[in-house]
This record gives structure tokens, C-alpha cells and sequence, in this order.
């Protein structure tokens, strides 16, 4: 069984399609890259799948488990977590609190218990901050736990947005662009740790990238989206050196 499957999912805004009958098939454990021009709708997939936006027709699954029309409260608590192309982390709190943030859905109290102070906030909150360190432990944040988000270098506070996104414990992690703004041994780095996601959280990705160097660093496979349609999919080397790909890409 496919860990996300989508079928024929469209979606129009004032009449123009963003997204016209796009499916996909992935399976558990893959690296899967969703790449194509600015515009072509790559980001609107993302909403469609998270729920931001409700699909026009199609259906979407993850693990078996039908996730159209959902909130997307109940999509994060089925198992999908993402990133953003623009990094959305609470620059305030602490690098720990951060993380702690994507651990409430399993991790609940009452509003009551935390007002008071009841003894169930205390055990859970000492769940939370056990959880959340062993996370930052992961990547190497765990000495910067008490650091302003805001605070902390451009390619940590990607690894820290990762790391909220997995306290959420998903199934499949979305990750918007998540090389956008780093310079080349960050976006060498980041590749280890999306490799590191993958086998150590027995993890399945799907990102967005534009950097070519990473798609074909570490996907195994590929779609292609041009103005809302896919224009081909399959193994990442064919598909990067497929004619309308290039084309696609330079405007030839």
C-alpha cells in the first residue's frame, strides 16, 4: 500500500485551474521531489494536501487512510507535518519551547490543569521537555535549547523547523524549498540531514526544491508540475534529463 496516494485532484481560483487532475503515488520511505517552474503550482499541491485549501474534485489518502476535505488539524494528526519556503518559526520562544509547540497534539492538558498547575501539567510538561530535547539532540540543537529562535544561524533554524515538524510525529514530511536561501555547504549539510530524517525517523519526504543539485542528490524520484499539470514523472535521472523538462525549465 502507497504511504500517500492522490488521484485527479484539481482546484481553480476565479475560474483560472491552479492544479488540474494531479495525481501521485508514494511510497513509504521514498524521497520524492516535486519540482517545476515558479507558478506552476507546486505550492498549491502542498495547501491541497495540508488542507489550507479544499480540492474542487480527487481524492487524497495517506496510508489508506482517506484525508479529503479534512481540516487541517485532523490531516497533521493523521500524520502529515511541513515546512515552509519561507521559514515559520516562532522567533520569540526558546529553540526548546519551539519544538514543544508540535508536541501538544500528543502531549494534551487541560486549560484548567495548566491554569492551576495541576499535577498533570507538571508530568506532562516534563514528557514534552524529555521528548523535545531528544529531538534537538538529533540536530545538534540541543545545546542552543534555551536560545531565542531568532537567535540562532539561517541553516539551524531550518533544522529546528524540521525538528518541529517531526515532534508532530508524522508519517510524511513535507518540506517547502527547504535549501531556499543557503549557501552551498549549508544545502550539503541540509541533504545529510533530510538522508538522516528519512532512515532514522523511518520517515517519507516530499519536497519542493529548486536546486537541482539536491533533487538529484537525494530523490529517487520526481514530478514535474507546469501550469498545474504534471508534465512527466518517474526516476529522477530520466526525468531531469527529459527534452520538455529543460524546456520547461529554460524557456526554450
Amino acid at each position: 500500500m502507497a504511504m500517500l496516494e492522490v488521484k485527479n485532484i484539481g482546484i481553480s481560483f476565479g475560474g483560472l485551474k491552479a492544479v488540474d487532475n494531479f495525481s501521485l503515488t508514494i511510497e513509504k520511505g521514498q524521497l520524492y521531489g516535486l519540482i517545476g517552474p515558479n507558478g506552476a503550482g507546486k505550492t498549491t499541491i502542498f495547501n491541497l494536501l495540508t488542507g489550507v485549501y479544499k480540492a474542487d474534485h480527487g481524492a487524497i489518502s495517506l496510508d489508506g487512510k482517506e484525508l479529503t476535505g479534512k481540516s487541517t488539524i485532523e490531516i497533521n494528526q493523521a500524520g502529515i507535518a511541513r515546512t515552509f519556503q519561507n521559514i515559520r518559526l516562532f522567533k520569540d520562544l526558546s529553540v526548546l519551547d519551539n519544538v514543544k509547540v508540535g508536541l501538544h497534539n500528543h502531549h494534551p492538558y487541560s486549560t484548567i490543569e495548566g491554569i492551576f498547575r495541576l499535577p498533570r501539567y507538571y508530568k506532562v510538561e516534563k514528557e514534552m521537555n524529555a521528548r523535545a530535547m531528544e529531538l534537538l539532540k538529533v540536530f545538534d540543537l540541543d545545546k542552543e535549547c534555551d536560545y531565542k529562535a531568532s537567535n540562532l544561524p539561517y541553516g539551524k533554524q531550518r533544522k529546528l523547523e524540521i525538528a518541529r515538524a517531526l515532534a508532530t510525529d508524522p508519517k510524511l514530511l513535507l518540506l517547502d524549498e527547504p535549501a531556499a536561501g543557503m549557501n552551498p555547504n549549508e544545502t550539503a549539510e541540509l541533504m545529510d540531514t533530510i538522508r538522516f530524517v528519512r532512515d532514522h525517523f523511518d520517515m517519507t519526504v516530499l519536497l519542493i526544491e529548486h536546486d537541482m543539485k539536491l533533487v538529484s542528490g537525494i530523490c529517487e524520484k520526481v514530478t514535474v508540475l507546469n501550469f498545474g499539470q504534471v508534465l512527466t514523472q518517474g526516476e529522477t535521472s530520466e526525468v531531469l534529463n527529459d527534452k520538455r523538462v529543460i524546456t520547461a525549465y529554460l524557456g526554450e
